[in-house]
């Protein structure tokens, strides 16, 4: 019995049987709807060959394509699409006669929509192929790839303005969007397309950046590269070429005779060529003299005239001389008494209030003594501080008696609490000309009185904080410091290209404060933690307004002022200077990927029929999520389900939500399409907090509770996460509140011992014992390495104690969960016996 090879057709006579590889007489197949036909006995033993072949083709937004395919002699044709079969009613069939062969041709098309171009979701590159019969055999055409062309809006690198001089080569650099098929560039000047074939003084490399050989004063313009391919056609922004000329002397004149003076000139001027478009002056004398010779001068006889002219020039001098050496007196007697003010109060420099601190500097640092109390978690100073002060000195504090003067110069450090009212503190800093712009959110603001000994500011809730070592406030300085989290929609950061923001943006300050060594920033970041992926910069807001680049994270220098470790989640910033911060990150390729939180939200009370779920997409960082919980909280929200963590690729494909597998009998969706779609870029800009998708469902009864559904939320052609839901709407009708907000019982402000884990005794042992290097390596080299911090090297060897960098930096990472035995157990290891200091009494210490 032959073998099937074939789909079913149908024939004359109603039987419906397959095409087999075979001869059957006695049916003939007809009909144009059908995609077969019986072939002459003349041309039975001939095999298929195509005329016409499938082609790649590319779907142009909604438009759907067309694939054709034909062939001569054959039975029968059909196209089969990522191995399955082409339904026969899809296929538009037209049969001629080749009139030189008498051949039968048979054409069949079929049409291609992006919604099957999509449905392979990333799998596979969707391809048709068409497969031809005859009474002989079979034949396949070469695939036709399929695939959906786009155009991405912003360029991978943009053309950057110059000012170069006359006849000097310029380059300028573009690099197009992404795109399918890819771009073609052209550029342009003025608007105007340069042809290098007309003008061969420029030249586009393979790599689309363009060549000017030999720049000339015509070339001065605006630049533009432009990409253009089926779907869109994009232009980078204009950069502006100056060519300048530098100017140039023409030949000296000759000598001029012999003057009155005795002497005799010569010049040149500066015109060959003449200085222009911002190019520099001629560098030199444009005049030149040179004494005569005896022979040459004019016998003249100095008169009383001239005698008097002298003496006069002389007095003139004397008198500029006298006034001004008294002018310099007079200053520096005035600058003595301005420093005497200015270190009367260390608040002159930051912006506050003077607070009328004069302590006087401690002739012995070695005679402090400290009781560090590790149990402590208020808002306080801890212990006492003893150094030998003048006895006039006095520390007046604005908000109580925090250091009270005793006998004999010494100072005892209250447990008193810090002001507890932000919002008197938030006002208050307002007024100051620094602070015009910090917001007036004490919800997410935190703040704290501090000396030498250091401290903590913490936001609840968010995964901020603000680390200050000891010894980072200069002794005899007290700062007032504010930590706070800017609200997104306050400060625009300016990004372009492939750039997203990766962090919250957090204003520490006052901005100006002099700090002895770094402070840690702790924030969290939302990309994979891959600098493959990333380019990824920190941010600082100047005076002006304007944000700077001050870091570019793997290239960091020990001489800059910032320094970062990039965690999973987490960031940490060594900073010398405070101001307004934040993480931006730049993709290097389509690997890169942001971390999103999908949050399920519905109404915790619903009386109609109509239920609502909200799904918030939003950045990974604790301070958005807070954000969410809050307004949720507001609304009178719940949350029905743990969220869930989804990486978002650097692509231009856009998140699509759905809700499927609901009880048809008891309930439907209000969505009118199969989802619901988020744009690409209102998510990768990071700009827009609370991106979120409203399911409007509807149960048929009142008295209908119960909800069971599959919320699937999906990057196109990317990584997916689902939610099954199974749950009663009338059970739990709590809102959202403190349990779930999350809300740390931590204490936003620490000042002095009770910050940190380690006694500030035991922080000095361990520094004056690891500071030294050891031959055999057992210094703070293996204190570093045993805590895995080895990639930051470099970074701790330029630091005058690079011991007291790496416990600050466990300190960040440890204030929560960090066991101090732990930390002992590594002293041990390395072969200190100061581990055992670990392990001695609170009151022994």
């Amino acid at each position: 019995m032959p073998s099937l090879v074939g789909p079913f057709v149908r024939c004359g006579s109603g039987a419906t049987l397959l095409v087999l590889g075979l001869v059957f007489a006695g049916f003939t197949c007809t009909g144009s709807e059908h995609a077969t036909a019986t072939l002459p006995a003349a041309f039975s033993d001939l095999l298929p060959h195509f005329l016409v072949e499938p082609e790649d083709e590319f779907i142009v937004k909604n438009k759907p394509v067309t694939l054709k395919c034909r062939s001569t002699p054959a039975t029968q044709i059909y196209f089969k699409c990522n191995g399955e079969w082409v339904h026969q009613d899809d296929h538009l069939i037209e049969r001629t006669v080749d009139p030189a062969t008498a051949l039968p041709i048979m054409q069949v098309t079929i049409d291609i929509t992006r919604q099957q171009v999509e449905k392979i979701f990333g799998l596979d590159e969707y391809w048709c192929q068409c497969v031809a019969w005859s009474t002989t055999g079979t034949q396949k055409s070469q695939k036709a790839y399929i695939r959906i062309a786009y155009l991405r809006k912003n360029f991978e690198e943009e053309p950057q303005g110059k000012e170069v001089a006359l006849d000097q080569e310029v380059l300028l650099r573009c690099h197009p969007p992404e795109g399918v098929p890819q771009a073609e560039v052209e550029w342009q000047r003025n608007e105007d397309v340069i042809n290098p074939a007309s003008d061969p003084n420029f030249f586009i490399t393979p790599d689309y950046n363009l060549v000017i050989k030999k720049a000339r004063l015509a070339d001065t313009g605006n630049y533009t590269c432009v990409a253009k391919n089926i779907v869109a056609r994009r232009k980078s922004t204009s950069a502006t070429v100056l060519v300048y000329v530098d100017g140039g002397w023409s030949e000296w004149s000759k000598w001029s005779p012999c003057g009155a003076d005795c002497s005799m000139w010569r010049s040149r001027e500066c015109t060959q060529p003449s200085p222009g478009t911002g190019g520099k002056d001629c560098q030199g004398l444009d005049l030149q003299s040179l004494n005569c010779t005896s022979e040459q001068c004019p016998q003249t006889v100095s008169g009383a005239e001239d005698v008097a002219l002298y003496v006069g020039m002389v007095a003139v001098a004397l008198c500029l001389t006298l006034l001004l050496i008294v002018v310099v007196l007079v200053y520096r007697r005035k600058k003595e008494d301005l420093d005497n003010d200015v270190a009367d109060s260390s608040i002159l420099t930051t912006g506050f209030q003077p607070m009328g601190i004069k302590p006087s500097k401690p002739e012995n640092s070695h005679l402090l003594t400290i009781q560090p109390d590790l149990t402590t978690t208020t808002t306080s100073y801890q212990g006492t501080l003893r150094s030998r002060h003048d006895g006039t000195g006095k520390f007046s504090m604005t908000n109580g008696p925090l250091l009270d003067p005793l006998p004999n110069g010494s100072h005892t450090l209250h447990n008193g609490k810090l002001n507890s009212n932000p919002a008197e503190f938030v006002s208050r800093l307002s007024t100051q000309s620094y602070f015009k712009t910090l917001p007036r959110d004490v919800a997410n603001t935190s703040y704290g009185t501090f000396n030498f000994l250091g401290g903590r500011l913490t936001i609840p809730s968010t995964g901020i904080s603000l680390l200050i070592p000891p010894e980072a406030i200069p002794r005899g300085k007290i700062y007032e410091i504010y930590l706070t989290v800017q609200r997104k929609e306050d400060l625009r950061l300016p990004l372009a290209g492939c750039q997203t923001l990766l962090s919250p943006v957090v204003s520490c300050g006052p901005p100006g404060v002099v700090l002895s060594r770094p402070v840690i920033l702790s924030m969290d970041h939302c990309s994979d933690a891959c600098l493959d992926n990333w380019a990824v910069r920190l941010k600082k807001q100047n005076y002006e307004g304007t944000w700077e680049d001050v870091l570019l994270m793997g290239e960091e220098l020990v001489s800059e002022p910032y320094y970062c470790q990039l965690e999973a989640e987490t960031c940490r910033l060594f900073s010398e200077q405070l101001g307004t911060l934040a993480l931006v990150g730049e993709s290097l390729h389509m690997g890169a990927a942001k971390r999103l939180r999908l949050v399920l939200f519905s109404d915790a009370y619903c009386s109609t029929l109509e239920y609502n779920i909200r799904v918030y997409c939003m950045d990974d960082t604790q301070d958005v999520f807070k954000e969410v919980m809050q307004m949720e909280r507001q609304l009178g929200g719940r949350l029905i389900d743990e969220p869930h963590v989804l990486l978002f690729k650097d692509s231009y494909h856009n998140l699509r939500l759905s809700i499927h597998d609901m009880p048809q009998a008891h309930w439907r969706s209000k969505l009118l399409a199969g989802y619901q779609e988020i744009p690409f870029y209102h998510i990768w800009n990071g700009s827009q907090r609370y991106l979120h998708c409203t399911f409007t469902l509807e149960r048929l009864s009142l008295s209908t509770c119960e909800l069971t559904c599959q919320l699937c939320v999906w990057q196109v052609e990317g990584e997916g996460q689902s939610f099954s839901l199974d749950f009663n709407i009338a059970k739990d009708t709590r809102a959202v509140d403190a349990e779930f907000l999350l809300m740390d019982s931590n204490a936003t402000a620490l000042a002095g011992p009770s910050a940190f884990q380690i006694p500030y005794l035991i922080r000095q042992k361990i520094c004056s014992s690891l500071d030294a290097p050891c031959p055999n390596g057992a210094d703070w080299r293996m204190l570093a390495q045993r805590l895995k911090l080895e990639r930051h090297m470099s970074f701790f060897a330029s630091k005058a104690s690079p011991t007291s960098m790496i416990l600050d930096l466990w300190e960040a990472q440890h204030f929560h969960s960090g066991n101090i035995n732990q930390l002992a157990t590594v002293m041990a290891d390395i072969g200190k016996q100061e581990a055992m200091i670990f392990l001695v009494s609170d009151g022994e210490c």
